[in-house]
């Protein structure tokens, strides 16, 4: 993977293009499973580049995910400024039995299709219909729609950005993997800082800081889970064979009972300890996830630090050192995303940004509006609130001097965070 990727960076900074034409540039960061405490004011201390951009830009106390604290879902939530019910994407796995198509966390070939991704428009894609220059790195969630000029390998690179967004998901597979409080996670966290120390570095000598706008945020935080004894296994409770189809495990899981069998599955788990089963009109407004037209007739929601299965062989292992099916996961995500180890981070600095503003709590709808105001193009229709993001804004600058970001530029930032 770092030879490739290394490559593809090689190819990236030779490449020589046109001067674009003017305006505001933006550098977005996507930090996968960055919870909001990973961060706090004692763990700054050891952290300089992240200190460094608090100082110099903005920090929330924390960012509130969209329901499920998923990816795919929050993927989309952050780039629309949608709810999950209304851009649809309401899961890492989905079901449509209309057309008995499955999304698999965009792996599967079926993924691709319209129907998943067509609830609402992305931010890159409206500013390619704008003809503005995207470039976006290594970033999920958009497999099924329109690609900007640089997805998982190099394309054509003609002209320069205006958009360059990039997704980072060590932090994230380390928390899984390890869990939250674990030397991984922390080691992970470190070399991204490290990153960090050189952009802003880098960004400083060439005299850019009045010029680029850069936005770090994640999609959702992460939580310790116990597999010894916090496991809800639902062949214990009930009969597989009266599902008609099951989707997800973890924290929450989609079931749609087989014919004739809603009441009597519905029933017989609403008994069960440390889970809640919503039927689909109950459950709470609060979640935006009900009027998903994915939605299942039965949602599962688990405890924090719960953990629902069909059964223990369903349970998610990776391929640990020993190379055999043997690890168990000790981090999680995807419970009620009003918790506190389901926040994430939003930090940005550059000069549409106050300087070492410490900014009220902000949700996940509400990143895409800031994103839009900074690249100066007019947000969609969304469910953002401006009145919790205005604070962290400057006074339009319309007049400052744009800065021509090249694709070297980006190499060099994408060259620290990787290798």
């Amino acid at each position: 993977m770092a030879v490739k990727l290394r490559a593809l960076l090689l190819v990236l900074a030779l490449s020589l293009v046109q001067p674009a034409a003017a305006g505001r540039k933006l550098l977005v960061f996507l930090l996968d499973g960055f919870r909001s405490d990973y961060i706090s004011d004692e763990a700054l201390e050891s952290l300089p580049g992240f200190k460094e951009i608090v100082s110099r830009g903005v920090k929330v106390d924390y960012l509130t995910p969209d329901f499920p604290s998923l990816s795919y879902p929050n993927y989309y939530t952050l780039m629309t400024g949608r709810h999950c019910e209304v851009h649809q994407m309401i899961g890492n796995y989905m079901w449509d039995p209309s057309t008995n198509k499955s999304f698999d966390i965009g792996v599967n070939r079926d993924s691709l299709m319209p129907l998943w991704w067509n609830g609402s428009e992305p931010l890159w894609v409206t500013l390619t219909k704008a003809k503005r220059k995207v470039y976006m790195y290594y970033w999920p969630a958009g497999e099924g729609l329109p690609q900007p000029h640089l997805s998982h390998s190099a394309s054509s690179r003609s002209g320069r950005a205006d958009l360059a967004a990039i997704y980072h998901e060590r932090i994230d597979v380390e928390g899984h993997h390890y869990g939250p409080s674990s030397p991984q996670r922390k080691d992970a966290l470190k070399a991204v800082d490290t990153v960090l120390v050189y952009m802003t570095k880098w960004i400083q000598e060439r005299e850019l800081q009045d010029h680029l706008n850069v936005i770090i945020f994640s999609d959702h935080g992460m939580t310790d889970i116990f597999w010894m004894d916090k496991v809800i296994e639902l062949n214990k409770y009930i009969s597989l064979n009266d599902l008609q189809q099951v989707k997800d495990r973890g924290p929450v899981v989609s079931l749609w009972p087989a014919p004739g069998k809603h009441s009597e599955v519905y029933n017989k788990l609403r008994t069960v300890e440390h889970m809640t089963v919503y039927e689909k009109e109950a459950i709470p407004s609060r979640l935006y996830y009900k009027k998903g037209k994915f939605v299942s007739p039965l949602t599962l929601v688990a405890d924090e630090g719960w953990f629902i299965t069909e059964n223990r062989d369903t349970l998610p292992f990776w391929m640990n050192s020993t190379g055999r099916r043997e690890g168990w996961q000790h981090g999680w995500h995807g419970y009620d995303n009003e918790l506190m180890d389901m926040r994430g981070i939003f930090l940005a600095f550059g000069p549409d940004f106050k300087s070492n503003f410490r900014a009220a709590p902000i949700r996940s709808v509400d990143v895409y509006n800031v994103m839009c105001n900074v690249t100066g193009i007019a947000p969609l229709p969304n469910n953002g609130s401006w009145s919790r993001v205005l604070c962290m804004l400057k006074g339009q600058a319309s007049s400052a001097p744009s800065v021509r970001l090249s694709s070297c530029v980006l190499v060099s930032i994408l060259l620290l965070l990787f290798v």
